[in-house]
């Protein structure tokens, strides 16, 4: 932890003076520490944890001026608005500026002026730059979105390879990488290829338990599903991630006939339509964005309400990464992922025609078989993420579909069925995967069932009072309950679990909602609805959108929905009160203070 000393007494007013903060979160002071202390050093932190601080905090304590390195245009923009907004001198280098402003953003390095600079990495590989950067006095390197550099990762970006040679450049500048996922592997693959030297490793569980997450088998195109969440978050932020550019018009047009300001956004529209739907959305002039992966990473909006997905997420690490963009702020949010086995189809055709490699496919195809478990699991679905990142937490107690849910569902002996699936398995040799075990239970006639002669079995054809989708349930919670493991390419085998169940000394049992899922709406979480939509809040919104207008920048970026709604409760009177709230600082308080502080008197002086 930080020492107890002058420069520690100076950090902590730093704190409070630039960023309105009396306290550290978990795991931020020490990463501060090892920046500050010039130590290499890996932070895995679920998103909203407040990984930015942790660099940005000793950037503005150290000499020189900190590197970072950041996948988008869009998010340098956001953090250096938020940046100059505290008061912090940060500048970002990219494409769309003016040689005469790049030239004075030079200048301004040179005499050291400035505290933080945001480049991306292909500003970074471009001819000249490194000779320039040499020039000046760096503190620290940071690499946002570390899990880019990793083929192994789910966002790998050839241009983050080429920043391994930061390393050799500059052998006696600090590097810090941030990401809020990472397996092992994508880990291990960070720290060898920046070549970090004895990092400083801080790593948070992977649970958000102000995160609500859902996942339910999609009804049609699921369109009347996601309206309903949408209608309950009254006009709230969010955004619904669909499968296809076609699927995300197709989804902003029901929206918008029903009354839900939303607009498309997907890699076919131009940079200028990309850009002006980008800008809506942070301003809150936009309600819904309805986009592909393309859009999202690295956004920093911290009021989104709610993330849906309309389709099978391709991993749980986007899909971990994605649902992260909600709540950010620490208030409640919604997440609901709606599915069903087509997706999972249309995922393994893009997965073949891939150009990738035996092993990019294998590992591709293990991806989505966690995924598949993951929606139709029964577990805690905050315990299942962490797992899958090696973490170990308590169920969610109330913060899943599943946990809400314990207890007031029927459950349903599966047993003969799971000894059906089980001596499918056996008698097929334990060579193949799921969907095929299915077509022989089920008596397919296709030209790969007869052709290895599994007609023939004593198995063939005693699954046919089942569906597809019930068989394919049930060997998920085979493999839930580890009766079967999935092998490479998903080949299945039989467990000593598994092998129990077919003897008749273990029963299996499944949530009749799991195998028979019900049309029902969702449930509505509304207490933070209704103190988000008091007069009060309403009142310091509009006030806040005044100045965001004004200033040119996102309306976050003032205060955030936290902060307001702090304000909205405590009511300041005086300056004491409202630097006493959680976000605002002097620097802050000296441009806004005194117009909030005015509204909120003439708010108590209304309510007597």
């Amino acid at each position: 932890m930080i020492d107890n000393s002058t420069d520690d007494r100076r950090l902590h007013a730093t704190l409070k003076e630039v960023f309105g903060f009396s306290e550290f979160r978990e795991h931020q002071a020490l990463a501060v520490q090892s920046i500050i202390d010039n130590k290499d050093t890996l932070m895995l932190l679920p998103t909203g944890g407040g990984k930015s601080l942790c660099y940005q905090l000793p950037a503005i304590m150290k000499e020189g001026v900190t590197i970072v390195v950041s996948p988008l245009l869009a998010l340098m923009y956001d953090q250096v608005s938020a940046l100059k907004v505290m008061g912090v001198k940060a500048e970002s280098l990219s494409s769309m500026q003016s040689e005469a402003e790049v030239q004075r953003i030079q200048r301004e390095l040179m005499e050291q002026k400035i505290k933080l600079l945001y480049v991306s990495p292909e500003r970074m590989a471009a001819r000249g730059f490194i000779e320039f950067l040499q020039h000046l006095k760096i503190s620290t390197f940071v690499i946002d979105e570390a899990h880019c550099i990793s083929e192994w990762g789910h966002e790998f970006r050839d241009d983050y390879r080429k920043l391994s040679s930061i390393r050799s450049t500059f052998p006696h500048v600090s590097i810090a990488a941030f990401t809020a996922t990472a397996t092992q592997k994508v880990k291990s693959d960070i720290i060898n290829q920046l070549h970090l030297n004895d990092p400083e490793l801080i790593k948070a569980v992977a649970f958000r338990s102000n995160i609500t997450i859902r996942a339910k088998n999609r009804e049609g195109n699921g369109q009347k599903q996601l309206l309903a969440l949408i209608r309950q978050k009254q006009g709230e932020s969010g955004i619904v991630y669909a499968f296809s550019r076609k699927e995300t018009e197709e989804i902003s047009r029901f929206l918008n006939v029903n009354g839900v300001i939303s607009r498309a956004y997907h890699a076919g529209m131009s940079i200028d339509e990309r850009t002006s739907v980008h800008k809506a959305f942070m301003d809150d002039s936009l309600q819904v964005v309805v986009a592909t992966v393309a859009f999202g990473m690295g956004i920093d909006k911290s009021n989104i309400r709610f993330v849906i997905h309309t389709s099978m997420p391709k991993s749980i690490e986007n899909y971990y990464q994605e649902i992260g963009r909600a709540g950010r702020d620490g208030l409640e949010a919604q997440t609901l992922l709606l599915y069903s086995m087509s997706d999972v189809v249309n995922r393994k055709s893009l997965i073949e025609k891939n150009d990738g490699s035996d092993e990019y496919k294998r590992v591709a195809l293990q991806q989505l078989n966690d995924s598949i478990r993951f929606a139709s699991g029964e577990v805690c679905r905050h315990k299942g993420i962490a797992a899958y990142f090696g973490d170990k937490i308590d169920d969610c107690k109330g913060v899943c579909d599943n946990c809400l849910e314990a207890g007031s569902f029927q459950i349903t002996d599966i047993s003969v069925e799971g000894q059906k699936f089980l001596s499918t398995v056996h008698k097929t040799a334990q060579s193949f995967g799921s969907h095929y075990v299915i077509d022989v239970l089920r008596g397919s006639e296709s030209q790969k069932v007869l052709s290895t002669q599994h007609n023939l079995l004593s198995v063939y054809g005693i699954g046919r009072d089942r569906s597809k989708q019930e068989w394919l349930t049930i060997a998920n919670r085979l493999i839930e309950i580890e009766a079967l493991f999935q092998a490479d390419f998903g080949v299945l085998k039989i467990t000593e679990k598994g092998v129990a169940i077919l003897k008749g000394e273990q029963k299996v049992s499944i949530k009749e909602t799991t195998l028979n899922p019900p049309k029902s709406p969702i449930k509505s979480e509304t207490s933070l609805n209704n103190e988000i939509h008091s007069p009060e809040f309403e009142t310091l919104r509009v006030l806040r959108s005044h100045l965001a207008r004004e200033e040119k920048v996102p309306a976050y970026v003032i205060f955030s929905d936290k902060t307001l709604l702090e304000m909205s409760h405590k009511m300041p009177k005086m300056k004491e009160d409202m630097l006493a709230i959680s976000g605002i600082g002097m620097v802050k308080y000296d441009k806004y203070g005194e117009q909030f502080l005015e509204v909120c008197r003439e708010l108590s002086r209304a309510k007597g």
